[in-house]
């Protein structure tokens, strides 16, 4: 399961070494000011849509980069029976790569609320 950490203005994934694979990618760090929306999801694998580069068990788990011909891009890793954070992002300023990030994560519900509080606090 990636580990998301929360310091200051920054949000730090850090995805395992089978996520690695399919993400393509060790870690993604974006600014708090990225973030337009930030909620926690009962169901995070059911938010990943469209054709894909990663791995899918239906319905147990998505890892990968989703939307790839259309719709929002999505950076994915999300297992069921897991809560979820979902980020929607300002795909310019987070680097534009990606239109929103879906991670299982157990503390999502305390990172959406940080992260929601980090962004109605800029001007």
């Amino acid at each position: 399961m990636a580990t998301v950490m929360l310091t200051g203005e920054v949000i730090d994934v850090r995805f395992t070494g089978w996520e690695r694979v399919w993400t393509g990618r060790e870690r993604f760090v974006l600014p708090v000011g990225a973030v337009r929306h930030a909620a926690p999801v009962g169901e995070p694998v059911r938010l990943a849509h469209g054709a894909r580069r990663g791995f899918v068990v239906s319905g147990l788990a998505k890892i990968g980069v989703w939307g790839l011909f259309g719709g929002p891009r999505q950076l994915v890793a999300a297992r069921r029976g897991e809560p979820g954070l979902h980020l929607v992002l300002d795909r310019a300023a987070a680097g534009g790569e990606f239109d929103e990030v879906v991670l299982s994560t157990p503390d999502a519900p305390a990172l959406a609320a940080a992260i929601e509080r980090g962004t109605a606090a800029r001007p």
